[in-house]
């Protein structure tokens, strides 16, 4: 490998994935701290209100009215009324008010006060006119949202049915017959639809597996080495006796500080791994006994999502047992190892796909020398926890579990071929701060519906040939300003 190459790749890799932010996390309480797992947020209160017009008189005794969608008719307005709503001769026009009209809206149809001209019957006609357009208007809004309202709804109860009838298939069918059952087409099909959250923790730790053969008591060794190693750290550092100890010490306190630092930026809209949350000392104790186990590895930005995820899915030992398998993984442990020639042939071999499946868009992106590592990094440092909605995230970790890593490189594709159309009238720049922030109102069908038309076949190759291969001579180098710039 070139000096140039090193070097690009070691500028790379000493960019923070996550966007800068120094100041301190601030707890909104306008909001509730929701946890927003699998599409869920939580119900606001006071959300109905009355439908008809609420009237009242304050005790100085003016006059308070809120519009509201549920208006009346001219016709209705003035049976209820009382009165005709037709222009007065000059002398005859009332100097107070006699009754309260029954919206904002309706007082279209009232006289005007005494000390302006009175209406003439032509305007009076229009104003009618103009008032019955307005409430048949508001009339078909009011339809239309309510009928989105119930399709939303139809929608929610159907999918509520698919997970519990799911959910009964994988307990009792799927789970107890785990290595007969899960190559079948059966479990395939419905493992694509989405693991049911009640058995997705279950599923994960068997997919995953144990090849390292970790048991819950030796992660209490770990934890407790770590937990000895913050304690000798501190005592250390306050007695200002690191000279001896050299890089050693050093190294391990920016290690731990980087993962406090990170803890604090995981799921922040979720409030549970922030220091005082309910997840944060567990999920700083499944990175602190992670970093005693691979201490060749460390701790690398990125993890703290991933072993996040994992944490809300399963107990805490069961947790660290799929994190260190998962990060054992050939394309994990080549990222989070920097093993640089490695990532050069994921690269190459995600460009043979790119140009394939999306030869416009690759073209499109050869033209502004953007290179695949300004968004790839992040989305596989993080299995796309940090890019994408939690529950759409889990949803490709569903099947990323069960296709490995091909699945994650289809991902991206499938996320390039989503939004294509807008990514072709974009620049560098724009490009490059539209992938590293996605729309957040990206849904799985259409996401999923992308990622199914991704073929991932090259001159009869499949992605595991094709990442084998040595890196082509044209790839380009690793972009230095990626992790400088989130």
């Amino acid at each position: 490998m070139s000096e140039r190459t090193a070097v690009s790749f070691q500028q790379t890799l000493d960019r923070n994935i996550f966007f800068k932010k120094t100041k301190d996390l601030k707890f909104s309480t306008q909001s509730a701290p929701g946890w927003k797992l699998f599409g869920k947020v939580p119900p606001r209160e006071n959300l109905q209100k009355d439908s008809r017009t609420i009237q009242q008189e304050d005790s100085s005794g003016s006059l308070r009215s809120v519009s509201t969608p549920n208006l009346l008719n001219a016709g209705e307005y003035e049976a209820r009324t009382g009165r005709i709503c037709k222009p007065q001769a000059q002398s005859s026009r009332r100097k107070n008010l006699e009754f309260e009209p029954l919206s904002t809206t309706a007082l279209i149809l009232e006289d005007r006060p005494a000390n302006l001209p009175a209406k003439s019957a032509e305007e009076a006609q229009r104003h009618r006119q103009e008032y019955d357009e307005m409430v048949a208007e508001a009339k078909k809004r009011e339809m239309k949202e309510a009928l989105k309202r119930k399709k939303i709804m139809k929608e929610r109860f159907k999918q509520e049915e698919n997970i519990a009838n799911a959910m009964i298939i994988w307990n009792t069918e799927v789970l107890p017959n785990w290595e007969t059952m899960r190559h079948t087409r059966k479990v395939r099909d419905l493992w694509w639809l989405g693991l049911p959250p009640s058995v997705r923790g279950k599923v994960w730790s068997l997919a995953i597996g144990n090849e390292l053969n970790i048991t819950h008591e030796l992660y209490e060794i770990f934890l407790s080495r770590a937990k000895e190693q913050w304690k000798s750290l501190s005592e250390t550092v306050s007695e200002n006796d690191t000279e001896d100890s050299g890089a050693s010490i050093s190294d391990r306190e920016a290690s731990l500080e980087l993962i406090k630092l990170d803890i604090s930026r995981t799921f922040p809209s979720l409030f549970i791994f922030q220091k005082g949350g309910p997840y944060h000392d567990l999920l700083h104790s499944v990175l602190g006994a992670y970093t005693c186990y691979r201490p060749d590895v460390g701790y690398v930005q990125g993890m703290s999502f991933i072993a996040a995820v994992l944490i809300l899915n399963l107990e805490e030992a069961d947790a660290f047992i799929a994190f260190a398998n998962l990060l054992n993984k050939p394309c994990q442990m080549a990222f989070f190892r920097v093993d640089h020639s490695m990532m050069l042939k994921y690269f190459a071999a995600f460009e043979v796909f790119f140009e394939e499946n999306l030869p416009k868009l690759y073209s499109h992106f050869k033209s502004y020398g953007l290179t695949p590592d300004i968004y790839l990094i992040e989305w596989i440092f993080t299995l796309y926890s940090k890019s994408l909605p939690l529950d759409l995230a889990c949803r490709v970790w569903d099947v990323f579990c069960r296709d490995g890593e091909e699945f994650l490189f289809r991902t991206a594709l499938g996320i390039l071929r989503l939004y294509e159309d807008v990514l072709l009238q974009m620049d560098f720049i724009h490009i490059a701060q539209f992938l590293t922030k996605l729309p957040e109102d990206i849904t799985p069908e259409k996401l999923f519906n992308c990622i199914a038309a991704v073929q991932m076949h090259n001159s009869n190759k499949k992605w595991t040939q094709v990442s084998s291969m040595s890196c082509r001579c044209d790839e380009p180098q690793i972009s230095s300003t990626k992790l400088n710039e989130c």
